[in-house]
């Protein structure tokens, strides 16, 4: 059974970035070895990986994903740092947060 992550890394210009692999070490090296100079997280070097999720199914590590890039940036570091009311306060009141800033 082949195994799937969502992860959210740190970019130096403090955004977040998230994305979908079968392979997290391997993807994190592709991140930072800069293959692609137009890729979004190369322009943002250092990175640092905040948050993983494994899946064993990538329907659901798709559906994850999709999920997690239309959050706010508030709601993201909710779930970095496992706060689980907030997470769900940004959830239930985003016309209240979405102009608030960290």
């Amino acid at each position: 059974m082949r195994t799937y992550y969502v992860y959210i890394l740190l970019c130096s210009d403090k955004s977040f970035y998230t994305g979908i692999t079968n392979d997290l070490e391997r993807r994190i090296i592709e991140h930072k070895s800069v293959k692609n100079k137009d890729s979004y997280t190369s322009q943002r070097l250092p990175l640092e990986l905040k948050w993983y999720l494994e899946c064993s199914d990538s329907r659901d590590a798709i559906q994850y994903e999709k999920k997690i890039k239309g959050w706010s940036r508030r709601k993201k570091q909710a779930l970095i740092d496992g706060n689980w009311d907030d997470l769900v306060k940004f959830s239930k009141n985003y016309r209240q947060y979405k102009d608030s800033r960290m």
